[in-house]
């Protein structure tokens, strides 16, 4: 991946100004912060595992796991069966909504479900206005090209192929910053 780029611009050591040393422990102060995974799988084996590479990476790492898009939907306040907003103003049910959803940081999700596909749980994620920006990963045992474009241009950060191993998500969690 090669190396630092540096900028000469006449500065040499290692002396900050005072913007680059508080851009550092803005840094810092976020690599230090616990990081929320969701991973969807509906395999018991593939979440465990993906659960244990993930926090092998980082012990900051807090790792929620869902057995299908249904119960991920549910658990980011993202499913149908939320309450009637029909009689609060758009104002309340936008403020309601937001504080039945769950924060997370990074959603892994299997592409092959039951009920509802890893790509039909990443259309819903990007649909919604208070997740669209997390970062959602599919992961799938089959390498069809169709389908791993399909995900990417619906907004999925990457595709990774099953079964994952550590270099695989030490990869992932460099690519998006998390963990």
């Amino acid at each position: 991946m090669g190396g630092l780029a540096g900028g000469g611009g006449g500065c040499t050591g290692n002396s900050m100004n005072a913007r680059e040393s508080k851009n550092s422990n803005a840094a810092a102060a976020a690599a230090a912060a616990p990081v929320h995974v969701l991973a969807v799988d509906d395999n018991l084996i593939e979440r465990k595992l993906l659960e244990r590479l993930l926090k092998n990476v980082s012990t900051s790492c807090t790792v929620t796991t869902a057995e299908n898009g249904m119960k991920a939907l549910e658990y980011l306040g993202l499913d149908d069966q939320q309450q009637d907003h029909s009689t609060i103003t758009t104002t309340n049910a936008a403020i309601i909504q937001q504080q039945q959803q769950k924060q997370v940081d990074l959603i892994i999700t299997d592409y092959c479900m039951p009920g509802m596909t890893g790509y039909q749980l990443l259309k819903r994620i990007k649909e919604s206005k208070v997740l669209k920006e997390v970062p959602v990963v599919v992961m799938s045992s089959e390498n069809i090209p169709t389908r791993v474009n399909q995900c990417l241009k619906e907004g999925a950060e990457m595709f990774m192929l099953k079964p994952l191993k550590q270099a695989d998500v030490n990869k992932l969690i460099m690519t998006t910053h998390k963990c």
